[in-house]
């Protein structure tokens, strides 16, 4: 099972590391598997997130996140987003773009940090709307008792996780993106208008994506209601079935584009903290990518082991995590957060869920009928 998930990213890891070496010698080499290690540990909680949507695929969706999926993630975010992020904010044409990628690294890493403000409002704003959306959610099991059904009931109003991430916006806008340091230490810039133009670009997509992607997938589970509602098999319920299919490829399609956003808003922090170990776009491409694939091969895992059925709990740490890269990710549009920082945020958050959802199980254990009381059910903590 291990060697069958992770396989590739074994493989991948080995012939990456092979080809620093020859490209880059020790020190590249070095480069590229620090890289790997910041990715996974920024990205760890991704997984879960990634693994709660992927469980609701099929095989053939899962296969499509893994292959054509990692490419997107190595090829696009980590390789040609920050190019085209350089030729759009910096007014140039797509191949004077590559050149100074290419060429003259110090003005491509300037480039891209003096882009970090608008990338830090879209990723922020987006993984904000998740982070609200869940907490806002009224749900069986919860895991901070006292936090979340407050907040459940506060969620019965439908739009107000947009009025909240509207007011988060408007406040960093007019705080943190005032007076931005300009790389190197030159003065400062006002990002205001950027910021907000960029946060509700994120709040948009962030709309639009999970929207559709939800519609199909409640209009599938209705579906799926009313074919056994139907009972035996008939030329018409045939029909039906074929009509089911048909809305699981478009739900399976808008929760992989879903998916990829989601991995979009993540990669932001570790594309802009990599330039603090080199400003090389081929070793930050081969050693964000390596870290990529051992995400996704982490998050395929979960899902064949069940891991997030067995320890329920993990959902909400991830998605706590995700709030608090939301807030880093808005806070650092003017301020320096240190990667350690917020990857540690993220690895003690899922711990503590996973050490409550351990407590969780041993008490339903006990109690001989293997799902707990409901106290124990609905609260972690």
């Amino acid at each position: 099972m291990l060697l069958k998930t992770f396989g590739w990213s074994f493989a991948i890891t080995a012939a990456g590391l092979a080809l620093a070496g020859v490209l880059w010698g020790w020190q590249g080499l070095a480069v590229v598997a620090i890289l790997s290690v910041l990715e996974i540990s920024l990205s760890f909680d991704n997984a879960v997130i990634n693994a709660g949507i992927l469980r609701k695929m099929n095989p053939f969706w899962q296969k499509m996140f893994l292959t054509l999926g990692i490419l997107i993630a190595v090829f696009g975010m980590r390789l040609v987003f920050p190019v085209v992020i350089v030729a759009i904010t910096a007014k140039l044409g797509p191949i004077e773009a590559v050149k100074v990628a290419l060429q003259d690294h110090e003005r491509y890493e300037s480039l891209v940090t003096s882009a970090h403000p608008a990338i830090a409002a879209f990723g922020g704003m987006f993984l904000l709307m998740i982070f609200l959306d869940f907490i806002f959610e009224d749900r069986d099991i919860r895991w901070l008792e006292w936090l979340e059904k407050p907040l459940a009931r506060l969620g019965k109003l439908d739009t107000l996780s947009i009025v909240v991430s509207l007011v988060v916006l408007l406040v960093a806008a007019t705080t943190f993106a005032t007076a931005v340091p300009v790389h190197g230490g030159e003065g400062t810039v006002d990002k205001a208008s950027t910021v907000l133009l960029a946060g509700i670009g994120g709040l948009v997509t962030y709309l639009i994506v999970g929207g559709v992607s939800g519609f199909f997938e409640d209009r599938l589970e209705e579906a799926e209601d009313d074919d056994e509602e139907e009972g035996a098999q008939s030329p018409a319920k045939k029909s039906g079935n074929g009509a089911i299919v048909g809305l699981a490829g478009k739900a399976a399609f808008f929760m992989f584009l879903y998916l990829e956003v989601i991995d979009a808003s993540f990669s932001f922090d570790g594309v802009i903290g990599a330039f603090a170990i080199t400003n090389d776009i081929f070793e930050m491409a081969l050693g964000l990518g390596i870290g990529a694939m051992y995400i996704r091969s982490l998050t395929v895992f979960l899902v064949r082991k069940g891991t997030l059925d067995d320890y329920v709990y993990l959902e909400h740490g991830a998605h706590y995590a995700i709030g608090a890269l939301a807030v880093i990710l808005l806070v650092t549009i003017k301020y320096e957060i240190n990667e350690v920082i917020t990857g540690l945020i993220g690895v003690v958050l899922i711990g503590l869920a996973f050490w409550s959802s351990v407590v969780r199980n041993r008490r339903a254990l006990a109690s001989g009928d293997g799902s707990g009381s409901k106290a124990e059910v609905s609260s972690g903590v």
